[in-house]
């Protein structure tokens, strides 16, 4: 990750928990007397509703006031790039002083393999809180991030829970605000009530029963130190973390309804929560707002709020949801000194809705529901509620829900496994062996055998090795244990021809059934093509491998040569890191998101799972980094609110669900373009324009990979063609946040308003261009026409009166030849373009009349044809 910038990361008011301890500051409840004692080689410490205990050996044991024992633990682990993990063996314990206060220093005993490193332990008490510290020295080569200590809580009522905590930050260059992480919290639960267990971060998959992840700040070249607070409270976990690491204030909004989605319009609640980490009374100004996706003030209000010292309280806001589009809302809290915090959250409304394609449906997810915080069920309904049928990864004993809870829903599940490339040759057959058996029992339908394996990009260099070692293996595994998935490639990063090329050499390419890979996008919109081929593309962090419909597009013209496969596209994604050109900005990516599942829809893509569906990220569930562009590829937001994305992806479901690809559409004007299909409900018409260019974020000051990003609402198109179209009846329009607005239609024509935000229309008559003139010569004639999506040349030719004929046409498309055309006989031949459009140019037909003597050649010009041209 980059090293924080003083711009984006400054915490002036409020502060990380290492902060607080060293300062001193940390004060939850009113102070107690502390007592200590010293005997039989314990050590102990009491504050009121706490005790700790220091024994010979290392423990460290936690109390609660009536006696109760709530953790303990007694070793500590290092972690050293020279020296490896170590574990401390045993400790003494001593009473000491610490800031004119009692505290218990453990002096840790290490084994003679750690090279000399010593660890020493500084422990004291508050009233109901314990703070450790944990200082190791005398290594150069320590590596803090692997730092741990063991912890064991006695009689626990449910498992702990992993809780990052976060605060709102405006942006200093006026770009949006974004959050910014604050520490994590690990809530422990007894029947007497909760611990919060506070570091300043901790990762959840490294955590288990007995050992917490605890990371250290490196202080000087040979020392690191890591600090943990129990704060025994039963406030809300972001309340206590906010008091327990003297926040001073923290706000927070949320409501009772899963993801904030509800079914329809209407008044909807949510509550501000604010907290006083202060020590003294406080009266707070609550004001708040909620905009509408299009910048409308809905809604506001203010309140004062009087909340008791290292308190909380709750006041409930009222948000008039419309049937369409989405609601930001906003609330701060500010107290009489000036100091205010503030929070965001999302709100919509999303009708239910019936899909009918079942399995053969194209959206999917790439990541299996990792976080299920609002509950599985809950979590199911709204996947399927925006249209989610396939689930990438899938099985029993594997991340996620089983696939039986996928089957219950009627939903397909697939399977990824990630084999080890270091591996033996013989490890990976087994690998092979067993991960069949695997797909075999999860019911799996496709088996996508590994995960961008195709570094170093653009060069084809691991292709030969992928295919001889895991490739091979599984592809007879299958054969042998008689499986019925079928197989395809690991998910490509980007579309790296150069792979498939070499993949296709090696042999790969009759192995598998189908083509997967990972169209990364930068700040590109997704119809953009650039110039060259695949393999010249610029592989760099910000290069234009990292495009869409290109990459779509080589991979289709590499299938023309190899033969057709289906086409998954197992990750596709619209990043909204904050204020990070690269990214796209959150209304970008409702717009991005359409037009990558209609572009997938309409170049014949099988499916696409989208990576993914919650914001944050799997080793930080629910937490937050402005600056790590994993925290910012959901369709919901950290707090589980929805993004415009999760719009978008809903409205490309509903519309998409059952549609056929006609063919492409173009205006007149050159700049706007546009994707016509066949639905039940009739025709739909997605148009856009590029007036403006292919290239998002390119105003404003940038800074490295930053700029101010607008807000929502704010429009980024200055460029706004008004075009008239022929319509029938009325015209509805829907955009990207699934907003409708209808259009009366006047004399057959209908007038819009387009810009880069595609929308859907449907009542448009968009017949284009059918058929093209007829151009004869003698004989023979030529015609350009539109036959199934695609410009054709269709030349008609007539034979010689009395004798058989040998003919060859020769067009721009290729050239056919017929033997013996009978006498007088007709023959039509057909002629396919790339596309829908074909440039002016001409056909030479040579007869030769058998018995005749010297051939005759014709030349028949024909004007260029457009069958995606309307107007």
């Amino acid at each position: 990750m980059m090293s924080p910038d003083p711009l984006h990361l400054t915490l002036s008011r409020r502060h990380f928990l290492g902060a607080a301890l060293v300062a001193g500051a940390l004060v939850v409840l009113p102070p107690s007397v502390v007592t200590a004692t010293a005997a039989t080689g314990d050590v102990t410490l009491t504050a009121d509703g706490i005790r700790v205990v220091a024994s010979v050996g290392g423990r460290i044991a936690v109390y609660s006031g009536t006696g109760a024992l709530l953790m303990a633990g007694s070793r500590f682990q290092t972690k050293d790039t020279v020296y490896g993990i170590q574990t401390s063996t045993g400790g003494t314990p001593s009473l000491v002083t610490s800031n004119g206060e009692s505290a218990i220093r453990m002096d840790y005993t290490m084994p003679a393999t750690a090279g000399g490193v010593v660890v020493r332990a500084l422990i004291t008490v508050q009233t109901a809180q314990v703070h450790l510290e944990w200082t190791v020295s005398g290594s150069s080569t320590l590596n803090p991030a692997g730092f741990m200590f063991s912890r064991a809580v006695n009689a626990p009522v449910s498992p702990d829970e992993y809780i990052p905590t976060s605060e709102w930050q405006r942006d200093a260059t006026n770009g949006i605000p974004y959050e910014v992480p604050t520490g994590v919290v690990y809530r422990s639960s007894w029947a007497s009530g909760h611990g919060l267990l506070l570091l300043d971060s901790s990762r959840k998959a490294w955590t288990t029963a007995t050992w917490v992840h605890a990371p250290g700040t490196q202080v000087d070249p040979t020392t690191a130190v890591t600090r943990a607070s129990l704060v025994l409270t039963e406030a809300r976990p972001a309340s206590g973390a906010a008091i327990g690491r003297g926040d001073g204030i923290a706000v927070e909004l949320s409501t009772a309804r899963p993801y904030n989605v509800w079914d329809a319009a209407g008044d909807a609640t949510a509550s501000v929560t604010v907290t006083n980490a202060g020590t003294a009374t406080e009266t707070y100004t609550v004001s708040w707002w909620a905009r509408s996706d299009q910048g409308a003030m809905v809604a506001s209000g203010t309140t004062p709020l009087t909340i008791p010292a290292l308190s909380t309280a709750d006041t409930t806001i009222t948000v008039p949801l419309d049937a369409q589009g989405m609601m930001l809302v906003e609330a701060t809290a500010t107290a009489a000194s000036g100091d205010a915090a503030f929070a965001r959250t999302t709100m919509a409304a999303l009708a239910p809705h019936t899909y009918t394609a079942g399995s053969a449906s194209m959206f999917g997810i790439a990541n299996y529901p990792w976080l299920l915080n609002a509950g599985e069920q809950a979590t199911l309904d709204l996947w399927q509620k925006i249209g989610i049928q396939w689930v990438r990864i899938a099985y029993d004993g594997g991340p996620g829900l089983p696939p039986s809870a996928y089957d219950a829903r009627g939903m397909n599940h697939n399977l990824e496994l990630q084999p080890d490339v270091t591996a033996s040759d013989a490890a990976l057959v087994s690998w092979a062996s067993s991960s069949c058996t695997t797909a075999t029992a999860a019911g799996a339908s496709w088996f996508e055998i590994g995960n961008e394996l195709n570094r170093p990009f653009n060069t084809g260099d691991a292709a030969p090795g992928y295919v001889e070692r895991i490739l091979k293996p599984v592809h007879a595994a299958r054969a042998a244990q008689g499986g019925t998935f079928q197989l395809m490639n690991n998910g490509l990063a980007g579309m790296d021809r150069p792979w498939i090329e070499a993949f296709h050499a090696a042999g790969g390419w009759d192995l598998v059934d189908g083509i997967a890979f990972h169209p990364g996008r930068g700040n590109f919109a997704p119809d953009f093509i650039p110039s060259g081929d695949g393999g010249e593309w610029s592989p760099g962090a910000t290069g234009t491998y990292w495009n869409f419909l290109g990459g779509l597009r080589q991979l289709k013209e590499l299938m023309a040569e190899y033969g057709e496969k289906e086409i998954w596209l197992t990750e596709a994604y619209a990043c909204t890191r904050p204020n990070a050109w690269w990214n796209d900005t959150y209304r970008h990516a409702a717009e991005n998101v359409l037009l990558t599942l209609a572009l997938a829809k309409a170049e014949g893509v099988r499916a696409v799972c989208w990576y993914q569906f919650f914001d944050s990220y799997t080793i930080s569930p629910m937490g937050a980094d402005p600056e790590d562009v994993e925290y910012h590829f959901g369709l919901v937001n950290r707090d589980l609110g929805p993004k415009p994305s999760l719009l978008a992806y809903a409205t490309a479901a509903r519309a998409l669900d059952q549609a056929v690809f006609d063919r492409w559409v173009h205006l007149p004007d050159g700049t706007t373009h546009g994707l016509l299909f066949t639905t039940p409900d009739g025709p739909l018409a997605i148009l856009w324009n590029r007036a403006d260019g292919y290239v998002l974020n390119t105003t404003g000051t940038r800074t490295d990979w930053r700029f101010p990003a607008p807000e929502l609402w704010e429009d980024p198109w200055p460029t706004k063609p008004s075009v008239s179209l022929p319509a029938s009846g009325t015209v509805t329009e829907t955009d990207s946040f699934g907003r409708t607005t209808e259009h009366a239609v006047s004399g057959g024509q209908v007038q819009l308003t387009l810009d880069g935000a595609l929308r859907l229309y449907r009542g448009l008559v968009l017949d284009g261009e059918t058929l093209g003139p007829v151009q004869t010569s003698g004989s023979s004639s030529v015609q350009a026409q539109r036959v199934d999506g695609r410009a054709v040349l269709v030349v008609s030719v007539q034979g010689d009166a009395e004798r058989e004929s040998d003919v060859r046409v020769t067009t721009p498309f290729g050239v056919e030849r017929i033997a013996r055309l009978g006498a007088g006989e007709s023959r039509s031949l057909t002629f396919a373009a790339e596309g829908l459009a074909i440039a002016a140019g001409e056909v030479s037909v040579r007869t030769h009349a058998r018995g005749s003597g010297k051939p005759q050649t014709r030349t028949i010009a024909y004007p260029a044809f457009d069958g995606g041209r309307i107007g």
